[in-house]
């Protein structure tokens, strides 16, 4: 990505996509080799293994979106921190900030490091 506005267009399709489920946007936003970690279990995970959460994840969550999105770019990726509104199965709503940070290379995201309290994450996925 050569600047500012095309990054920040990339991370709105990016976010746009989990939001509306679509896993096949999601997926193409990752370079093959991409590696997601997540600060709550520390463990470094593949794009495969990431798009299976992410789909299981649109699945439970029906109703999901991001609030109060905001992204520092800089050279080779950016920061990206948001709220993520969701209403549970059973109806209870939830809210999860989260902060992202992201290497892109060549259009795709090369590593993602995902912080967000766990508390939160599992008030999320709790069932009725």
């Amino acid at each position: 990505m050569t600047d500012d506005t095309e990054m920040r267009a990339f991370i709105t399709r990016f976010f746009d996509a989990i939001e509306k489920g679509d896993i096949d946007t999601v997926r193409e936003s990752y370079a093959p080799g991409a590696v997601i970690w997540h600060n709550t279990d520390e463990l470094e995970t593949t794009r495969e293994d990431n798009v299976k959460v992410l789909s299981g994840f649109v699945k439970a969550i029906p109703g999901r979106h991001y609030e109060n999105r905001r992204a520092q770019v800089f050279p080779g990726g950016f920061v990206h921190q948001h709220d993520l509104r969701a209403v549970r199965a059973d109806g209870v709503a939830v809210v999860l900030p989260a902060c992202l940070v992201c290497q892109v290379a060549d259009g795709r995201i090369t590593r993602l490091d995902e912080y967000f309290d766990s508390a939160r994450v599992a008030r999320l996925t709790a069932r009725a």
